[in-house]
């Protein structure tokens, strides 16, 4: 989870700086981005935005979907997304790469569409996992954890090294995503996609999945 957590960071950068100033992760962003849009601020998108939350729901409603019925934590369902998730992107960056680099319009609403779909994906498959303070695409509610239980908060301990690494990995993310924007658009999306389709051959492997009975409550 703090692998992909890094790899958020990535597809934000290459959203934002790639993909006229619209997050594909962090959806608290966009929200942020269209509100001031619409109230006149100048230079910023509307339409992007919009497609981004759109397609971001979308994606994790269909995680929700598919993980509905089986046990939380990691079950083939969600090895199965994830790959799905590495390959759709890898696609992406394949594209990116053939069309020789920053798309035109309105294709590059239709990669951040497809980036954001991707995201919440990853996102909806997180949650049902749930590893505590990784949500792999936000860490607001983590860097309030850390701080609200902190000494200095009155709490009296914590899981302050994956609290830490979350927040310092979705900024390394997006430290190297700027870095490989300067090469090609496309190298931030390949970087992320292999990094999610190892996490899911990982996962599985670790996980023993298939040992991962039905949520029958929910079924």
């Amino acid at each position: 989870m703090l692998a992909l957590t890094f790899s958020t960071g990535l597809a934000d950068a290459v959203g934002y700086l790639g993909l006229d100033k619209v997050f594909t992760g962090n959806m608290t962003g966009n929200v942020v981005i269209l509100g001031m849009a619409l109230a006149g601020a100048s230079n910023l998108p509307v339409l992007g935005p919009l497609l981004a939350l759109f397609t971001f729901m979308l994606g994790a409603a269909v995680g929700g979907r598919v993980l509905r019925p089986v046990a939380i934590g990691w079950t083939t369902h969600a090895t199965v997304l994830f790959a799905v998730q590495g390959v759709i992107m890898a696609g992406l960056a394949i594209a990116l790469f053939l069309g020789g680099g920053h798309p035109p319009q309105p294709f590059d609403l239709v990669i951040t569409s497809l980036l954001a779909a991707m995201m919440g994906l990853q996102a909806g498959v997180a949650r049902h996992i749930g590893v505590k303070d990784v949500t792999t695409v936000v860490v607001t509610s983590t860097i309030t954890g850390l701080a609200a239980d902190s000494r200095l908060g009155g709490g009296k301990g914590q899981p302050w090294f994956r609290r830490v690494a979350a927040i310092l990995l979705i900024c390394a993310g997006a430290a190297v995503g700027a870095l490989l924007l300067s090469v090609h658009i496309g190298w931030g999306v390949a970087l992320s996609a292999v990094i999610t389709l190892v996490v899911a051959s990982l996962g599985h492997a670790a996980g023993r999945p298939h040992h991962a009975p039905e949520n029958r409550a929910s079924a």
